[in-house]
């Protein structure tokens, strides 16, 4: 009953934010926030399990071009080329990931194949220069305000866009919680010869959560493209930026529903205050701050911020 009381009071203050007269630039600093949270625990329906994929870069990617592409090249609206994308990271997933699964690629070996692959459709866009603008991107057609080319002047309108779509990937995460699914990977996550002797289909179970993470990454990265209207590879897919999904969801705790939210909130807004505040005096210093800060978690908050607290709470009750 407490849980949801504070979730009422919680999104109710999100829902009357923007009304309260911030400036501008918190607006702004909330889609951030909130599509962040969307991709981050998107990859964390895989993480949680054991699936720590370092290439969810590439599924970025794949929705934010197909669907920006269609776009400008075609006039498809953004929704159904959203549809479009999310079918493309689905196929891309359902290749990549079986064969991972068929062959038995876990553990090391599977974040680091997924993180080469992250980098190689990055440089597919990259070499696909006079489609994609390469290395330069390209910009979203504009088409002024328009709810069915997802377009809008006002920040505000993305702000609750944002804000509802990171609900939709925070219910997925209780419906993968209420399902048989969660209690097949969470075994398999633990042991999976133990998980195949009782006669739980691991390749099957792993295919599943990989779609639905590929899926709603693709979203993702089509919600962030149609927010900035601007597509580029640098930032929508390849090895940094799959390396920021994963942190900023274990930085929060991946195995906790409000981790990842938690932690993109954090990294985003620290983002901002370095880069209003600091500008280009510092070029690579988030980077630096990311490489110490993952370090000290492995160590000392393996659960990450917030699963770390829900568990010393926890403890205080006991």
């Amino acid at each position: 009953m407490r849980i949801a009381l504070v979730l009422i009071v919680l999104f109710a203050v999100l829902a009357i934010f923007p009304h309260l007269m911030p400036s501008p630039y918190l607006i702004h600093i909330g889609p951030l926030i909130f599509i962040w949270a969307f991709i981050t625990t998107a990859w964390s329906y895989m993480g949680r399990f054991g699936l720590v994929s370092l290439g969810h870069g590439a599924f970025l990617g794949l929705g934010a071009y197909t669907t920006g592409l269609l776009f400008n090249f075609y006039g498809l609206s953004p929704w159904i080329g959203m549809l479009m994308g999310g079918l493309a990271a689905v196929l891309f997933a359902i290749i990549i990931g079986y064969a991972c699964f068929r062959f038995g690629v876990i553990g090391d070996y599977f974040a680091l194949l997924t993180l080469a692959l992250g980098e190689v459709v990055a440089l597919t866009i990259i070499a696909f220069r006079d489609i994609t603008g390469g290395s330069l991107g390209f910009t979203l057609k504009s088409t002024g305000t328009s709810l069915l080319y997802f377009q809008s002047e006002q920040k505000i309108h993305f702000y609750y866009a944002s804000l509802g779509f990171l609900i939709i990937a925070l219910l997925v995460w209780k419906w993968i919680d209420r399902s048989k699914m969660q209690k097949a990977l969470r075994a398999i996550g633990e042991d999976e010869i133990a998980a195949s002797t009782l006669g739980i289909g691991i390749i099957r179970y792993k295919m599943i959560i990989t779609m639905i993470s590929a899926f709603m990454t693709a979203m993702g990265g089509v919600l962030y493209a149609q927010y900035i209207t601007y597509l580029n590879p640098h930032t929508l897919s390849g090895v940094l930026t799959s390396l920021e999904i994963a942190f900023k969801a274990i930085l929060g705790g991946m195995f906790t529903l409000w981790g990842p939210t938690v932690g993109t909130a954090l990294i985003v807004s620290l983002e901002e205050y370095f880069r209003v505040t600091y500008g280009g005096k510092f070029v690579g210093l988030s980077q630096i701050i990311y490489g110490l800060a993952l370090v000290l978690l492995i160590i000392f908050l393996p659960k990450g911020i917030f699963g770390s607290l829900q568990d010393f709470f926890k403890r205080k009750k006991s």
